[in-house]
């Protein structure tokens, strides 16, 4: 039955009697009178649609008001049928100049079968996607030609590359209720596997008791890891980076794939270069002083030693980024971006109170720029499907008192960071502590006690979990050389 309402895929007008041949947007009128058609013989055909197709998909914008009028109707437990329609769309002046109730009459009249809707559907949600890839490509052009000084070339492509994204992953978070059998299903894979790796379900971090405390790094996770200047924050977050990475690597090789496809490590370093970054990789790595390869202190048999480990070390799908001051979208784009090319696994940023607030208002007010951030992080994790983990300051209170060990209440801006997290961790080292509180040498009993302590705290250090949303809390004893800025799995029995 034919519609009055029919495009053809190549209008030619005449322009001083010549025919001038033009592109029409990506649109399928017949598939949308089809699906409509479909729904108005039965409304119950809308769960084979779900939530992903909306009426601003369709390119008839007449289509688009009779799509969500089906689907109000539907949702106040009415029939939505040419009937009733009909004195819905009374005063509607585009149904009254094809037609009127006729119109959706042969919508009607012209149904097709209810196991071909989400194949119709599907076409229409494509179409439109195409549609809104046109738009974005003429945003861009007409930005860049715009020569705006106050919106530079990065910002045109951060802008351009998010716009991408939130196009390429629309409709993919169209989950809805899911029966109880199917959660149990996955609750149960979800045991075998923690059964069959002990426990470490997420990406390893490489050190035995976090890995078993935590589980692993736990996708969708944002990770918190505070502590005061000095106790190690960077060195612990690269080190769990690295090993996570050196797993993935080895995980590829274990399969025989690409290393794209096992994945990849993102850094966000905006307090170091990438430089510096990497020097205490190579320092951790090699076993060589930071300081002595940094100052160029080495002999030539240890830089002949460190090229071979860099030469290792730069087949790793391990990147950085050192851009100074970086915002959350802008930081989120980048991880986008990465997650597109790299398959990224796992994000570290370095450190958390570096990170700018998107707007000028959230400036203004500093409890609700880290909030924003927070919530970014977050969102990020999860939209990403990977673990975050984000280095955080501590406030001086910790100085303050007589046990130093920090807590949540030392965040700073402890409010939002506490309530966004999943897993809040510190860092504690009591050597740092007690090497600057040596008694005088008079005191010998002091001394000799000092002394003992020191012995016992020399090289330990302890990760304090303090928040694990889907786990236990405790304490971790960790080694810590400090001339490699390496942690390491502390020998049992050691600084006990």
């Amino acid at each position: 039955m034919a519609f009055p309402l029919t495009l053809s895929d190549t209008q030619t007008p005449e322009i001083s009697g010549e025919a001038v041949a033009y592109r029409e947007a990506p649109c399928n009128i017949e598939a949308e009178q089809s699906l409509l058609g479909a729904l108005l013989v039965n409304n119950d055909a809308l769960q084979h649609i779900g939530d992903q197709l909306r009426a601003e998909h369709f390119y008839e914008p007449l289509h688009a008001r009779i799509f969500e009028a089906i689907h109000k109707f539907h949702d106040k437990g009415l029939i939505a049928n040419p009937v009733t329609l009909k004195h819905f769309f009374d005063q509607d002046e585009a149904l009254a100049d094809i037609g009127g109730g006729a119109y959706l009459a042969k919508l009607a009249a012209s149904a097709i079968t209810v196991i071909n809707i989400a194949d119709y559907a599907r076409m229409v949600y494509d179409l439109a996607l195409k549609r809104q890839l046109i738009t974005i490509g003429e945003d861009v052009v007409n930005t860049a030609f715009a020569h705006r000084i106050d919106i530079p070339a990065t910002a045109q492509i951060e802008s351009a590359e998010q716009k991408l994204f939130t196009l390429s992953i629309e409709g993919t978070g169209d989950k809805g209720f899911r029966a109880l059998k199917h959660s149990v299903i996955g609750a149960i894979k979800h045991a075998e596997h923690a059964f069959k790796h002990q426990g470490v379900i997420g990406l390893t971090t490489g050190l035995i008791e976090m890995d078993k405390l935590l589980g692993g790094l736990q996708r969708s996770d944002l990770l918190i890891l505070a502590g005061r200047p000095s106790m190690g924050k960077t060195a612990l977050a690269v080190n769990v980076a690295y090993n996570a990475c050196l797993s993935l690597a080895q995980d590829a090789r274990t399969k025989n794939i690409p290393l794209k496809d096992a994945g990849s490590v993102g850094f966000f370093s905006l307090e170091m270069s990438a430089e510096q970054l990497s020097t205490r990789m190579l320092s951790s790595a090699s076993k060589l002083n930071s300081s002595k390869i940094f100052n160029g202190k080495i002999s030539a048999d240890e830089f002949s030693h460190l090229v071979r480990v860099s030469n290792e070390m730069v087949t790793l799908p391990f990147f950085i980024d050192d851009t100074p001051a970086l915002s959350i979208a802008g930081l989120r784009t980048r991880a986008r971006r990465l997650k597109r090319m790299h398959n990224l696994k796992l994000l570290v940023v370095d450190y958390l109170q570096l990170v700018r607030g998107s707007g000028q208002r959230a400036q203004d007010n500093r409890v609700q720029e880290v909030s924003e951030i927070t919530q970014g992080l977050k969102a990020i994790a999860k939209e990403l499907d990977i673990p975050v983990l984000a280095l955080s300051q501590l406030s001086r209170a910790v100085e303050q008192r007589e046990d130093k060990k920090p807590l949540l209440s030392d965040l700073r801006e402890s409010g939002s960071i506490e309530q966004d997290a999943d897993v809040v961790m510190f860092i504690y080292r009591e050597e740092y502590y007690l090497s600057r509180q040596e008694p005088s040498m008079d005191d010998n009993a002091k001394h000799e006690k000092w002394k003992t302590d020191m012995d016992r705290a020399m090289n330990v250090a302890e990760v304090l979990v303090s928040k694990h949303r889907n786990g236990p809390i405790g304490n971790v004893k960790l080694r810590f050389d400090s001339s490699l800025t390496q942690f390491s799995n502390l020998a049992e029995g050691y600084g006990s």
